[in-house]
């Protein structure tokens, strides 16, 4: 019983984080449903804008409008309010990539630009882990933003979970290197590593990500390793941007979606899944601890809707 009452919740905080979203795309969905529209060029085409403008992206968008036409066609569908369950089910498929299942010891080297939320998103991941059993460490493997370091301390002493830092400017190496070593001392399960988030000039971000995952492949070979990358969803296509580019330095195993709470754009989930192919793991849809949630396709677009 508190098992359900727990998730009725945390879906109730989705739908809320999602409510901008929902007035920029649904709503407008639902006001051609609600005007007993026929299934015409004119509802395809104002269904794309809608679409367009809640940041699903242009290749998103014509590969939901295509498959709507297609079953439309297929069912003989005829009205408004049949094809919104049909674009809640191609949207549900278009999101629904699985999350490979997680295996123990692990790093999460968490990847970003500055600004998107890593370091918080890493505390609540801390926090998250360590609900349900697991042995936790952090490593403050951003050396070069000032305060980065004493920020992620915040989050460890708030979880209690131990972290392994050196003094500002430091080989981001050599901390994921005693903290690799810490790790195994202690039989960690979980090593979350934080990144320096420099975008700008993508050569040094290549190298250091490069040395960091060859003392990972060296000295932890038995752990899998995933690289996060973390993504605020307030900034839409200027994210997705920083996606590809990201995708190009590194070999993204899963992305976190910040801040949806604060965007009209939620789209830009869609418009990920489709550019990227790379699965969503967790939202973050407000502040709080319990508001970094698993992803699920189903739910998110029942939460949209």
């Amino acid at each position: 019983m508190n098992e359900e009452k727990k998730k009725k919740g945390l879906f109730a905080r989705l739908r809320e984080g999602l409510s901008k979203t929902r007035g920029n795309m649904t709503e407008k969905v639902d006001v051609m449903v609600r005007e007993n529209r026929k299934i015409d060029e004119d509802f395809y085409e104002e269904l794309e804008d809608i679409l367009i403008m809640s940041d699903c992206g242009m290749k998103a968008t014509t590969v939901i409008i295509d498959e709507l036409r297609d079953r439309v066609k297929k069912n003989n569908l005829k009205d408004a309010a049949q094809a919104r369950e049909t674009l809640k089910q191609i949207m549900t498929e278009q999101m629904d990539i699985p999350r490979p299942p997680l295996k123990w010891p692990m790093v999460m080297l968490m990847v970003g630009v500055n600004g998107v939320g890593k370091t918080t998103t890493i505390g609540k991941l801390a926090l998250r882990f360590q609900s349900i059993g697991r042995k936790v460490m952090l490593c403050a493997g951003d050396t070069f933003r000032a305060a980065a370091a004493e920020q992620l301390t915040v989050w460890a002493e708030r979880a209690r979970v131990p972290i392994v830092k050196h003094e500002e400017g430091a080989d981001p190496a050599a901390v994921l290197f005693d903290a690799i070593k810490s790790a195994k001392a202690q039989q960690a399960d979980l090593l979350i590593v934080d990144t320096a988030g420099r975008l700008h000039n993508k050569k040094n971000l290549m190298d250091e990500l490069n040395k960091m995952r060859r003392v990972i492949d060296r000295e932890y070979p038995e752990a899998d390793t995933r690289c996060i990358l973390v993504l605020d969803a307030t900034t839409g296509q200027n994210g997705l941007q920083q996606a590809r580019a990201f995708k190009e330095v590194a070999e993204i195993g899963g992305i976190i979606l910040t801040k949806l709470d604060g965007t009209a754009k939620g789209g830009i989930a869609l418009a990920i899944r489709q550019e990227l192919e790379v699965p969503v793991w967790y939202v973050g849809v407000g502040e709080g601890i319990d508001d970094l949630q698993p992803f699920n396709a189903r739910e998110f677009v029942e939460a949209l809707f």
